[in-house]
């Protein structure tokens, strides 16, 4: 934006304004769209089902975020507009490219180079838009509203026509806003802005694990809803929680900064710590806490750097600064600059510093979630990453110069924050609630169960393949589903709730239990009203990943009850999981008590080996043992039997089958019980 002698900025356009922060919004949009695909395909793609080095996917992770830093040198050579410009046709062209991709290295590669794009882009504009908190703010609200509306499935997964319309629409309003206007002269490069780009990285992070994740909102709610000691069931209106959290962060971003925006930083950290503690009844207060904070300490970095000949701002009663009326007077005689001036103007020094400031935050970004997530196969703690992004967002925040009054036609805050709220809060109506009961009569003579260990909805090509999953589950007609590795907010998978998503495919309710944190564990699906859960923490002995056993009763009608147990053993480096397979088999019987009882899951064991004989010393049945052999993993080619169900003496169990099927990394097992 030009600025006149006195180093104020000058009044741009309206048009001006709105479509820079249109494009910068919607190529946030895309970009995230792309992030959603790239971060899980790092695990599925190039981790190959765990068995890469988790040192290495984080090397390769990392690599590409630090390559992007020769990206301001790049704009300061060719002109950030030209760097712009060309990073946008890629980055939709790639976005375009995702949904249609087949999978595989396919997909690794076009996400990467989407990836790439994306930081390009976001340097070239950077360059030149030295107050960009609008378009940031309102871009982590359209995608997490988008997120919503689409009930966490994103439109990248969909090959119908609603994925390719929307996607088109999407991508043509993007290039439509991209495109640079030259300006009747030449704009010289603003000073500032750089603490909001650098805020644009972590800003992604948190927004995306915490604060505007529709999955995490609904989780939080099904967790106050269900039946509680964390368990949770599916919540009324689980997505209203996240209209609350994005028109908070929406007003909290755009409204003048006022004398309560030190509570921002504060508000930000602890709910940063309320999500670190992972706890499933903190959740709640943990997604609206930090979602007024991050917008809070978004607004307060949105001001220009006054350079050494300005004079100092004043302070108006309500606390914000203006420059003097005289400094906007000085400018008025020049005409602006085209709706693109933001892009043409970045080739000075603070242009190339914003650029900078633009990739380093996106390092950040990298850096955190990396090691977030890495904890779960390396075993150390990780509350202390979202926690250390939250208090560089407030460091960042607290040190900004005091900023300028906003300028008067900026968004209005009030109407947009209320307008994307309401959104929302349609996407939750619209959701559910769907079922809070089960739906079959009985009791009956026989119970079909699925043991399925989904991946957190992967198949094996890396694409999030809901339909594949639920079409091998519903093709054995079950009454009982039992699921292991169920993700319900992980932003390093997309920040989906598989769980939703699959019991609404299948049309039936479920009891969830966390494992690892509040967000990954094991569930029960079931046709016949679930009593009594119960969850036990199993002993981790040397394993990285946390382990539980999920216990529910399952009221057959008539006075017949059948005990189930959901878990999904995580062994210790190189040995067998006894530990956690006597603890299961303890807490099974003990929580049956003479019941019909089902133990089933993914065992990590074997038939013949210490841990499955802990099972079958407590009194239980291989179900499946007449189908023998029966491998289950890997699913394309299957040489273990790791997937079992283990029943009381008194139930009879035939027809059992591993249905082929890639839509995960495992097989699923079926069997019918008949019931003494």
């Amino acid at each position: 934006m030009p600025t006149n002698p006195a180093g104020h900025e000058k009044r741009a356009p309206v048009r001006y304004r709105h479509l820079t922060t249109a494009a910068l919004a919607l190529g946030l949009v895309l970009l995230t769209d792309v992030l959603r695909v790239w971060l899980p395909s790092i695990i599925t793609i190039f981790g190959q089902a765990a068995s890469t080095p988790a040192e290495l996917m984080g090397a390769f992770a990392l690599g590409w975020f630090l390559l992007a830093l020769a990206a301001p040198p790049l704009v300061r050579r060719i002109g950030a507009w030209r760097v712009a410009l060309a990073a946008a046709v890629l980055l939709a062209a790639i976005r375009l490219a995702l949904t249609a991709a087949p999978g595989g290295r396919t997909q690794l590669w076009l996400a990467t180079a989407g990836l790439l794009a994306g930081l390009l882009w976001l340097a070239g504009v950077a360059a030149g838009t030295p107050r960009p908190v609008p378009g940031l703010a309102l871009g982590l609200a359209l995608a997490a509203v988008g997120h919503a509306l689409l009930d966490t499935y994103d439109l990248v997964w969909r090959g119908d026509w609603l994925g390719w319309s929307a996607s088109g629409v999407l991508v043509a309003l993007f290039l439509a806003t991209a495109v640079p206007r030259p300006s009747s002269r030449p704009a010289e490069p603003a000073a500032g802005g750089g603490r909001a780009w650098l805020l644009a990285g972590p800003g992604l992070l948190l927004a995306g694990m915490v604060a505007l994740s529709p999955a995490l909102a609904g989780t939080a709610m099904s967790y106050w809803y269900g039946p509680g000691d964390g368990i949770a069931g599916p919540p009324p209106l689980g997505l209203a929680l996240a209209g609350g959290a994005i028109g908070l962060f929406v007003l909290a971003a755009l409204a003048p900064v006022r004398r309560w925006w030190p509570a921002a930083p504060v508000a930000l950290l602890l709910g940063a710590l309320l999500f670190a503690l992972d706890r499933p009844a903190l959740l709640v207060p943990a997604v609206l806490l930090t979602a007024v904070g991050l917008g809070g300490c978004l607004a307060r970095t949105d001001a220009p750097a006054p350079t050494a000949d300005a004079p100092a701002p004043t302070t108006d009663r309500v606390g914000a600064t203006t420059a003097t009326a005289g400094a906007d007077r000085a400018g008025a005689g020049t005409p602006p600059a085209g709706p693109a001036s933001a892009t043409v103007a970045g080739d000075g020094r603070a242009g190339v510093r914003r650029g900078y400031a633009a990739v380093a935050g996106m390092l950040v970004f990298a850096v955190a979630a990396i090691g977030y997530y890495a904890a779960y196969d390396l075993g150390y703690p990780n509350g202390w990453a979202p926690v250390a992004v939250a208090a560089l967002v407030a460091g960042v925040a607290v040190t900004a110069p005091t900023p300028l009054r906003r300028p008067s036609a900026t968004l209005p805050p009030v109407r947009t924050a209320a307008a994307l709220a309401a959104a929302t809060l349609l996407a939750a109506w619209g959701h559910g609630p769907w079922l809070v009961a089960g739906n079959r009569p009985g009791p009956p003579q026989t119970v079909r169960l699925v043991a399925y260990n989904v991946r957190m909805g992967f198949g094996l090509d890396g694409r999030f393949d809901l339909t594949g999953l639920a079409r091998v589950v519903s093709a054995e007609r079950p009454d009982v589903v039992v699921l292991s590795e169920v993700d319900r907010a992980w932003l390093l998978n997309g920040g989906h709730d598989t769980l939703t998503l699959l019991a609404k495919r299948l049309d039936m309710p479920y009891v969830f239990a966390p494992a690892a944190d509040p967000v990954w564990g094991d569930a029960v699906l079931s046709r016949w009203p679930t009593t009594a859960p119960r969850t036990r923490a199993l002993p981790a002995v040397g394993a990285p990943t946390g382990a539980q056993a999920l216990a529910v009763d399952l009221d057959l009608g008539g006075g017949v009850r059948l005990a189930v147990v959901s878990t999904h053993l995580q062994p210790p480096p190189d040995q067998e999981p006894v530990v956690q397979a006597r603890a299961v088999a303890e807490f099974a019987t003990g929580y049956a008590a003479g019941r019909p009882l089902v133990v089933a899951g993914d065992l990590n064991t074997e038939p013949g080996e210490a841990a499955f004989a802990e099972f079958t010393r407590a009194g239980l049945v291989d179900a499946l043992a007449t189908a023998r052999p029966m491998p289950t993993s890997p699913a394309d080619d299957p040489r273990q039997q790791i997937d079992h169900v283990l029943v009381s003496p008194g139930l009879a169990a035939s027809d059992a089958v591993a249905p082929r099927s890639e839509a995960s990394d495992h097989l699923p097992v079926a069997v019918t019980l008949t019931l003494p």
